[in-house]
């Protein structure tokens, strides 16, 4: 039987699966069909790829930059290079952005390399059993003396409402949804932006696949992520209205950009429901020996991927200092 299952391939689930790798067996499940949870590369074709989740790693911790220099040097991860413009004029210390050199799940698929991965598989029930514990799918049953759950808040209180303490499962968290378009442009004509950090009602970050430098095409693309605010509006009803939702922000973007809106071409709209928590809860893991169950994410601690990558490392600490039996 596996020591350890843990749920989700996002940082936080790719962290803590490659510590407790070097000590116990460990299996990944994941309901996509790719690794890397929130840090997803969508490709279209064999070379052309969008970042259509977590935009981008930045250092704003020793240890965390440590972490990704040690990446850098691997050539796993590199800096994203050339304009990246910030139109809501903030102060930021932490100006260099690093992403995958083939996409930004690049760092998840590295750390999980050595480590079994069940990919397409939703779980929908999970049940604790003295010794171990049952985890259901639609059509498979797996075991495991040991869970670890890194999914979003809501979703862990959804599955794991029965196993949890009233201090976890009463924690302030107030998950905010996000909305990405990824749009390719016909032109052969490539505009020397790489990002733009936009004061928008509609969108809020846009992206220049091309400018990182990972693939060759005549044609431009960009992922456009939409604000809170927007994001919020629409999150659940784009499913029922892609195209016009699509078609929305995409003229938003050419209006932006001074673009002709009918060289544009929609290639997905992703909509992400439960994306970041703006502010931490207080606490950075969950780790209850007596049942064998863990939880770990960024909606702990922050917004961005460092908190994802912080929250793992303090799991894995408690479990060294109270490990299962």
């Amino acid at each position: 039987m596996i020591d350890f299952c843990v749920l989700g391939s996002g940082l936080s689930g790719s962290t803590i699966a490659n510590l407790l790798n070097k000590e116990y067996s460990i299996q990944i499940i994941e309901k996509a069909k790719g690794i890397g949870g929130r840090s997803s590369n969508k490709k279209m074709g064999k070379s052309i790829s969008f970042d259509h989740g977590l935009q981008y790693y930045s250092a704003k911790d020793i240890k965390f930059k440590k972490f990704l220099n040690k990446f850098i040097k691997k050539r796993i991860l590199k800096y994203w290079l050339g304009n990246h413009i910030d139109l809501k004029f903030e102060k930021n210390l932490y100006s260099k952005k690093i992403i995958g050199v083939k996409g930004n799940n690049d760092l998840n698929k590295y750390l999980l390399k050595n480590i079994n991965k069940i990919l397409g598989e939703e779980i929908s029930n999970i049940k604790f059993k003295k010794s171990h514990w049952e985890i259901s799918s639609k059509n498979k049953k797996f075991k495991a003396r040991n869970i670890i759950l890194t999914f979003p808040f809501e979703q862990v209180k959804k599955l794991a409402k029965n196993y949890l303490n009233k201090e976890l499962l009463n924690l302030k968290v107030n998950m905010k949804p996000n909305i990405t378009l990824l749009l390719k442009q016909k032109t052969k004509s490539e505009l020397p932006i790489s990002s733009i950090k936009l004061n928008n009602k509609i969108i809020a970050w846009v992206a220049n696949e091309n400018s990182k430098k990972r693939f060759l095409s005549r044609k431009n693309c960009w992922t456009i992520q939409t604000t809170e605010s927007y994001s919020k509006k629409i999150i659940n009803l784009y499913k029922k209205k892609k195209t016009y939702f699509a078609k929305q922000i995409a003229k938003e973007f050419s209006n932006i950009l001074g673009l002709n809106y009918k060289s544009l071409e929609i290639f997905k709209i992703h909509g992400w429901k439960y994306s970041f928590n703006l502010y931490g809860t207080g606490k950075k893991c969950y780790w209850n020996k007596k049942q064998r169950i863990g939880v770990c994410g960024d909606w702990f601690i922050g917004p961005n991927a460092y908190s994802a990558w912080l929250s793992a490392n303090s799991l894995y600490k408690k479990i060294k200092k109270n490990p299962p039996k």
